[in-house]
């Protein structure tokens, strides 16, 4: 079994695309097929090379939709299109084509319009008893507009296809015609072009505005290679290459600050707007902007692991793993159009047989229901709705991995975060210092002098705390670090111990003056066996966490924390941030334990983490998330990254999943209570019109695409 991407261009209908994917996924030789029709891209698991696989679609399509042209997608592409050049091909040819069919259709549409408007003219001057001015022009009006329809129509007979929009139409029409109802047929017509032409354009529009906002892949990198600087396709640059970066240029590839420092705009990213400084050794994600300086970067990622690339791919894979809601449209879509054109049967032969009345009226309200049959609306309005979702929140710095998981986040009742580089920032910082004898800078400068050759993370900080106080470093005589205890040190003659209350007590420092009542990590300095002070040290926790824990409430979400760090730490960092319940000193298969009681007791849950130890979590989670600066093993196993790694995005997320299955849900309601109310106003017999049909059927598409696009520029204008 392989995966084959394929393009499918000029496939305009939503439900024509269901049909085609539900009959490529029936396919003996496929194992899945998945189609988005807000990208137009098709990816199929299947036991069939590319190019066989190309011809089977090919004439699947054919045998659903006429004109539609199948286009695979290599490997390389997959990547980045198809290489830089076959990318700006594609992307004119597909722009072109799309303009050229707008400007066709505009034509069609205006001189219809006219020929119409001539009809309406002459059958009102004209008082003739066969006004055959009038009823030619009206046919020539007809035939301009349907001309194409008609044709489709009689292609799909032949392949079988009897309830498709196209033949529908055509009935609706010229049964119109047939009971001289020829305003209505012209009309009809005519607004149902309009509103397909208006529907084209918005998809378009909405498509081509969501895939802008996301769409950072380089097309080029500045590769040094000795003393020259060699411009490569974006793809070409390997792991370890050391990449230019010139100011006002996006940053390519993820990758690490070898020389330079500078500032970096992460807004299209994150959605973080004040810039953030960069200098040597500190990690940089491809997309983001360098605003001040000429900066030197290694690869650390290929292209195809960068995060531009990972944005891109769930954006243009939103369906991969479709919601609930959407596979029930696409069900409901398959009985919709069989039950409304019997219901139109009915309306026309079987209601006025029942009830003695004159047929006319009752075909001319059935022919209403056929126009009004198509599912289109339906079938488009819930992918389009997710879609807009999930750039709506990669503009947030959310990466959602697919529908079902933003599906899945809206109906999550209790959300359980791991404590170190989720709630925290995952770096100890220094956090008090008590000197007993002496001053803080002599104490801080001491210490530093005996931890500047470790590596240890608690070291580092003090080191760094004393860098930048300035605080004067020695250099000692000799260093003894003694396990799990401490260091032991001769400094400018001086017996000096850092560490833990027990490496005091092993040398019998008398520490009555130690104060251990100061949350942290505490390390205790003696001087020539005499008690000088503490250094307390710990991880921070971050400062939107606390807020987003209250917004998190405010959504009525229990919150929970699981960790592996000691139960005081824990409880803690859960009473600063007024966490619901809180367990610690766990293993991951611990985590996994807790959470499954908590789901027992709350519901659905979301686990956030960022270390490698909590991929088991995630993945047993109904939705898993993970820090953007957390391990690879995590991101991949999430559903949902936060790609800024601030808590704050965890409501934002929940709040853009909330906002995306209720557009869709009303979108669905609203397309089938329109519908509904049309029917029974024409059944009862209390208002029966073809043109309110057309609003049924395109206008009510119309709204629905306009609703779900909301959602993309709702949270591209409201502040983080």
């Amino acid at each position: 079994m392989s995966e084959n991407i394929f393009i499918l261009e000029n496939l305009n209908c939503a439900n024509c695309a269901s049909k085609i994917e539900a009959k490529i996924n029936k396919l003996p030789q496929t194992e899945s097929a998945v189609f988005t029709f807000t990208t137009k891209r098709l990816v199929v698991t299947s036991t069939l090379n590319t190019q066989e696989l190309a011809e089977i679609i090919q004439k699947t399509c054919d045998s659903v939709e006429d004109g539609v042209i199948v286009k695979p997608v290599n490997a390389a592409n997959h990547i980045h299109n198809n290489s830089h050049s076959n990318t700006e091909e594609n992307h004119s040819h597909g722009h072109n084509h799309s303009e050229n069919s707008v400007k066709n259709d505009i034509i069609t549409i205006v001189t219809g319009a006219v020929l119409f408007i001539i009809a309406l003219i002459l059958e009102h001057f004209l008082t003739l008893s066969v006004n055959i001015p009038s009823i030619a022009a009206y046919i020539l009006a007809y035939l301009v507009l349907g001309s194409e329809i008609l044709i489709k129509s009689g292609k799909n007979i032949l392949k079988g296809q009897l309830f498709d929009e196209n033949f529908l139409m055509s009935i609706a029409t010229l049964g119109a015609f047939a009971i001289q109802q020829f305003p209505e047929a012209v009309g009809v017509m005519l607004f149902f072009r309009i509103g397909e032409l208006f529907e084209e354009i918005a998809v378009e529009k909405s498509r081509k505005s969501i895939m802008e906002a996301v769409d950072l892949r380089p097309e080029t990198v500045r590769v040094a290679v000795g003393d020259e600087i060699k411009e490569l396709p974006a793809e070409y640059a390997k792991v370890g290459d050391i990449i230019v970066v010139r100011p006002g240029d996006r940053i390519p590839l993820d990758g690490t600050v070898t020389e330079g420092e500078s500032t970096i705009d992460t807004s299209a990213l994150t959605g973080e707007s004040i810039p953030v400084s960069i200098k040597k050794g500190m990690s940089v994600m491809s997309g983001c902007v360098n605003t001040s300086n000429l900066i030197r970067i290694r690869v650390d990622k290929p292209l195809s692991e960068s995060m531009v690339t990972k944005i891109l791919s769930a954006i243009e894979n939103a369906s991969a793993g479709k919601p609930k809601i959407d596979n029930f449209i696409t069900r409901f879509a398959r009985i919709y159009t069989p039950v409304v054109v019997a219901v139109a049967f009915i309306t026309a032969f079987v209601i006025p047989l029942l009830s003695h009345q004159e047929f006319m009226p009752w075909i001319y309200t059935a022919l209403s229901f056929l126009v009004m049959s198509c599912p289109c609306a339906l079938v488009l309005s819930v992918p389009l709705a997710f879609f807009s979702g999930i750039g709506a929140g990669s503009k947030k710095g959310i990466l959602f991995k697919d529908g079902l998981s933003m599906e899945a986040l809206a109906k999550v009742k209790a959300v359980v975060m791991d404590k170190t580089g989720t709630l925290t920032k995952g770096s100890f910082e220094v956090q008090n210092v008590t000197a007993i004898k002496g001053s803080e800078q002599e104490l801080i400068s001491l210490c530093a002098s005996c931890e500047q050759e470790s590596t240890h993370p608690i070291a580092l900080s003090i080191v760094g705390y004393a860098k930048a106080l300035k605080a004067y470093m020695r250099k000692a005589e000799s260093i003894k670090e003694i396990s799990g205890k401490g260091i032991e040190a001769v400094i400018d003659g001086k017996k000096v111990l850092c560490g833990n209350k027990a490496l005091m007590n092993d040398f019998g420092i008398d520490i009555s003056l130690y104060d251990e009542s100061i949350y942290g990590t505490h390390v205790l300095v003696s001087a020539d066996r005499e008690y000088i002070g503490c250094i307390v040290i710990s991880d921070t926790i971050k400062p939107d966490a606390v807020n987003a824990v209250k917004r998190l409430k405010s959504q009525r979400i229990f919150t929970a924390m699981l960790t592996g760090d000691n139960l005081k730490s824990a409880q803690n960092t859960s009473n600063q941030l007024e966490v619901d319940e809180v367990h610690a000193g766990l293993m991951p298969q611990d985590k996994l334990s807790e959470l499954k009681k908590i789901r027992e007791k709350q519901g659905s849950v979301m686990f956030i983490g960022d270390g490698i130890n909590d991929a088991i979590v995630l993945a047993g989670a109904d939705v898993g998330a993970a820090m953007g600066s957390g391990a690879d093993a995590a991101i991949e196993a999430a559903d949902v990254v936060f790609m800024n790694s601030d808590t704050e995005s965890i409501p934002k997320a929940i709040e853009i999943a909330q906002t995306t299955t209720k557009i869709s849900g009303q979108n669905i309601v609203f397309a089938i209570a329109v519908k509904i109310i049309v029917m029974i106003l024409g059944i009862t017999g209390i208002y029966s019109s073809m043109w309110l049909a057309v609003f049924a059927d395109t206008g009510v598409a119309m709204l629905c695409i306009i609703n779900s696009v909301r959602i993309l520029f709702q949270y591209r204008k409201t502040p983080k």
